[in-house]
């Protein structure tokens, strides 16, 4: 979580400015392709209505002409689906971390699991950087089918109360993570 494609130097959530809220995303494209993480884009949120502020809008920040090319194909895609579509198609300049109570948002919220991750990942860039604790707040925000959990909560080193309370928060919900071609 960070924010931007503003001018506002060293943004806070508090000294927002003109950037927006945003996540950066490290993939590796012979695993998960830009055309797919586009497609989450566009299932994950509806963008069918203007923001209310810069820094809750629509935005697809790209790094090359071929990414800007994918985004506004993408973005006629959505639109047909979805009828107008708000979202901007912004070249990227710089990412810059939101501060640490904005990362992992959903798992600092459960309490126990959020003390369990801490006791591994004591240093915050550690946790903020830690892939089992970005997959544990992915299940808490609703991503994420029961079978999918299961096949993977062992991995993530939480003790049985833990890997309960987890359990707990994912009830046999439909839906999935994006599937890796």
């Amino acid at each position: 979580m960070g924010y931007a494609g503003g001018t506002t130097a060293d943004p806070t959530y508090r000294t927002i400015g003109d950037h927006s809220e945003t996540v950066q995303i490290d993939f590796d494209p012979s695993h998960l392709t830009y055309a797919d993480l586009l497609a989450t884009f566009w299932a994950s949120h509806r963008p069918t209505s203007p923001a209310f502020s810069r820094q809750y809008a629509s935005i697809i920040f790209v790094h090359d002409e071929e990414q800007q090319t994918a985004a506004e194909e993408s973005k006629r895609a959505a639109a047909v689906r979805l009828g107008r579509v708000y979202t901007d198609i912004v070249p990227f300049e710089r990412f810059y971390l939101a501060e640490d109570y904005h990362q992992k948002y959903r798992l600092r919220n459960s309490a126990r699991l959020y003390r369990e991750f801490r006791s591994f990942y004591p240093a915050a860039a550690d946790f903020r950087e830690s892939t089992a604790a970005a997959r544990v707040n992915g299940y808490l925000d609703g991503w994420g089918s029961r079978e999918e959990l299961e096949a993977e909560i062992e991995s993530f080193g939480l003790s049985a109360e833990g890997e309960a309370v987890l359990r707990k928060a994912v009830p046999g919900r439909a839906g999935s993570w994006l599937k890796v071609r």
